[in-house]
């Protein structure tokens, strides 16, 4: 089988996208039943509350909406290829193909168009600090040296999925508009 069957019903094709099978509906959905971490962080906590505090963080930072909505979307192609922790995926060029090829699409899909290089880094920036503070708090021991300063107040206690989900499409529609 070449295909997933996403949560509203689509026979999606990862390794060949098609954007009109993606929906915000799916991603939200997906991403709030993903642990971070691959599941070691000491509590549950979801890649889509992950991607919405890195929205969050992009708001207070300044920084345009459409990076914004990046964050919000920079993890999206795991709703359909799930994730691969950073020490493996240096090892999976067809993988790093695929997620990069379906991450594209799913900016153009909701962006209009790929990130600009200015853009990129910062969604990278606003990503990787994040990952510093939520290792500092979820992990038994420190894996950092040094926690970055964050301009929001991300939320690190455990959310529902349901209403992580809710939120998920809220903030999409929010900064959508």
């Amino acid at each position: 089988m070449e295909h997933i069957t996403t949560y509203s019903g689509e026979d999606f094709f990862p390794a060949n996208p098609d954007i009109n099978q993606i929906h915000i509906e799916d991603i939200a959905h997906a991403l709030s039943m993903m642990c971070r971490a691959n599941g070691h962080f000491v509590r549950f906590y979801s890649v889509a509350q992950h991607c919405l505090n890195c929205a969050s963080e992009a708001e207070s930072r300044g920084y345009s909406r459409r990076v914004q909505l990046a964050c919000l979307l920079h993890d999206a192609s795991e709703a359909y290829i799930s994730d691969v922790t950073r020490p493996v995926k240096i090892h999976l060029p067809q993988y790093r193909l695929i997620e990069k090829r379906l991450q594209e699409v799913i900016y153009v899909k909701f962006l209009g168009s790929p990130l600009t290089d200015e853009e990129s880094d910062q969604v990278g920036l606003v990503d990787n600090d994040l990952l510093v503070v939520e290792f500092d708090s979820m992990m038994r021991k420190r894996v950092f040296d040094k926690v970055p300063d964050m301009k929001s107040s991300p939320v690190l206690e455990f959310v529902p999925f349901v209403e992580v989900e809710r939120e998920f499409v809220g903030v999409y529609n929010t900064i959508n508009n």
